[in-house]
């Protein structure tokens, strides 16, 4: 799968079929989990794929993590992890 070079704000990304996140308390993290493995993720990307509900918009996410985070600017790692998460099949953006 190709990088994709931008990330519209108004893509709206979803998990991919086929893979699942969840938490995992033997490590003490989310890991997206897929057929062929599982991903341990860092707490950023874990905030991030929790809000990759096929219903909000690239800016709806990077909005409500600004404010869950006393209003960081997000948007730049937001837009980031999600090019490299579409790179590698994790989210679909529609």
């Amino acid at each position: 799968m190709s990088t994709p070079k931008t990330i519209s704000a108004n893509a709206v990304p979803r998990i991919a079929r086929g893979h699942r996140l969840q938490f995992e308390p033997a490590q003490d993290c989310h890991v997206l989990l897929y057929p062929e493995g599982m991903i341990t993720l860092n707490d950023s990307a874990a905030e991030i794929l929790q809000r990759c509900d096929g219903q909000r918009s690239v800016q709806a996410i990077c909005d409500d993590l600004s404010a869950a985070f006393d209003g960081a600017e997000v948007t730049a790692d937001v837009h980031d992890f999600l090019k490299l998460a579409a790179s590698h099949g994790w989210v679909v953006l529609a």
